[in-house]
């Protein structure tokens, strides 16, 4: 974050040349932002992709449908975009999950 101070000049009440700092302005960047990528595998279940999707991402089942379509075809799709710490949520909780019903499916994350 930088500092980039308003300066307002006049004179002062003894007649000379005066800078005043008014007021400071934070200049503040945005995160950086990661993708969130699901990589196809000859096992896991389709529909199995459809719930991860809908469930964690907030997809539509024909949204869902879609993104795993593009996963299968092409070998991978970005499921979203997010802050690095949300995006590495997603990838935890995709996981989890993906483990826990005993599926391979792998989750990711890179910068964008």
């Amino acid at each position: 974050m930088t500092i980039a101070p308003t300066i307002q000049a006049g004179k002062s009440d003894e007649g000379t040349d005066a800078a005043v700092v008014v007021e400071t302005r934070a200049k503040t960047r945005r995160p950086p932002l990661y993708k969130v990528m699901l990589l196809n595998d000859d096992y896991t279940p389709m529909e199995f992709v459809v719930h991860i999707l809908e469930r964690f991402f907030g997809m539509t089942h024909a949204q869902a449908v879609e993104i795993m379509l593009t996963v299968h075809k092409k070998g991978l799709a970005v499921v979203g975009v997010f802050s690095h710490e949300i995006a590495e949520t997603k990838v935890t909780q995709v996981m989890d999950f993906a483990r826990r019903h005993q599926h391979p499916l792998q989750c990711t994350m890179e910068r964008e």
